[in-house]
């Protein structure tokens, strides 16, 4: 297949471009290095030393992998630019990465706010109307997230994507149908995705689109069998309170002696996947295209949940580390349960890498190896939810339920 992968120059992107390349496709990475301009914005580097993407797509050659393409084009901006590349490249497949993906990094601050508005919805909306004006019968994939659905699952398993309903009619006649799962997003970064399964949902309809919407849990790990092949190659490792997921956070914060930071009770439930089954689940669902005219297909792109308490618990036994209990800046309840379906991704193949210690042992490996390049004071959180919880002020949570 040809695949431009925007974004590809990030988290989740970098290693799925080396993995589609690896297997043989020819790989086009489409990116704003807007993430590298983050880091410079927040003085908040990955602990891992990242080079160049021009250096990293070099060593990749040299090592004998197949060429990856670049082209420097942001995606929310330059919408003649990018129909005219997916009109020169002819694709099979589009994954999209292309959004500011970090919830605290869209609580700081009203600009904060617009910009993940402003970048993530044009971002999304201008792929679709390129692909329609192409006329090229292109595979969207997008990577949306698990934070659409809320936290709260109301005593049931949450589906992927669609909930059958039954309404009464005037006449007593049931009428059936399946929608879109309720959404009940916890910040403007879970609010733009919700919105893009809405654009999702009427350009399959309008326009015939096939799209695929992969709504992934907390990625932890760093390496993949690729980045692992020359350290020109690794991948990012954001420990800082805006980009730093939480279980690569506390295996950072044991490798330089720092207290694992449990936000509220760390009675949170959470879905996570491993970094390598991210990259596994994209080719599944580039290799099993939903079929013209179809709804959009929706899968819960997760592996296991745990309380972040509990993840606390096991980090700590394994490295020693102590446990502090501090106060969470995002509003929500302090304590939940998440119960999720993932049927369809594990029918299309994935075989799961589950949370086992020395998966652990490996990530906090790489977290002691650069220890020394961590700066002790981006560790905490300091992007607030609310103004109450900026002034100080305990802020009331609430939880809202699906009825």
């Amino acid at each position: 297949m040809r695949i431009l992968i925007l974004g590809g120059d990030g988290f989740c992107g970098w290693p799925t471009s080396l993995h589609l390349a690896d297997l043989g496709h020819d790989v086009v990475i489409v990116d704003n290095l807007s993430r590298r301009s983050i880091e410079h914005e927040l003085e908040a580097y990955s602990l891992t030393p990242i080079e160049p993407l021009g250096a990293r797509l070099r060593a990749h050659q040299e090592l004998g992998g197949r060429p990856i393409g670049f082209e420097r084009l942001d995606v929310a901006r330059d919408y003649e630019r990018l129909l005219s590349l997916i009109e020169g490249e002819r694709p099979d497949a589009i994954v999209h990465f292309a959004e500011q993906r970090a919830a605290p990094y869209s609580m700081k601050s009203s600009r904060h706010k617009r910009y993940t508005v402003d970048n993530n919805l044009n971002a999304t909306h201008n792929v679709l109307a390129a692909i329609v004006e192409s006329g090229i019968d292109v595979h969207l994939a997008h990577l949306g997230t698990m934070g659409v659905y809320g936290y709260g699952t109301a005593g049931m398993r949450i589906p992927e994507g669609y909930l059958p309903v039954e309404v009464v009619a005037e006449d007593g006649s049931r009428v059936r149908q399946e929608i879109l799962y309720p959404s009940n997003p916890g910040s403007i970064y879970h609010m733009t995705k919700t919105q893009d399964q809405l654009f999702f949902a009427y350009y399959a309809k309008n326009d015939g689109l096939r799209i695929t919407d992969l709504h992934q849990g907390i990625v932890w790990g760093t390496n993949t069998p690729q980045t692992l092949r020359d350290e020109r190659l690794i991948n990012r490792f954001d420990y800082d309170g805006d980009y730093g997921t939480v279980l690569n956070r506390f295996l950072m914060q044991a490798a330089v002696g720092y207290p694992l930071t449990v936000h509220g009770t760390g009675g949170q439930t959470r879905a996570f996947i491993h970094i390598r089954d991210t990259v596994r689940c994209i080719q599944l669902a580039l290799e099993r295209p939903p079929e013209p005219g179809n709804r959009v297909r929706i899968l819960n792109q997760m592996t296991e949940t745990h309380r972040v308490r509990d993840l606390a618990g096991i980090v700590a036994r394994l490295t020693g580390a102590r446990v502090e209990f501090v106060p969470n800046p995002r509003s929500e309840a302090a304590e939940n349960d998440l119960h999720v379906s993932n049927d369809l991704l594990l029918g299309l193949g994935l075989e799961p890498t589950t949370l086992e210690e020395g998966l652990l042992a490996e990530v906090a490996d790489v977290a002691r190896r650069y220890a020394h390049r961590a700066d002790l004071d981006k560790i905490p959180c300091t992007s607030t939810w609310t103004r109450r919880q900026e002034a100080g002020a305990p802020s009331k949570i609430v939880e809202l339920t699906t009825a």
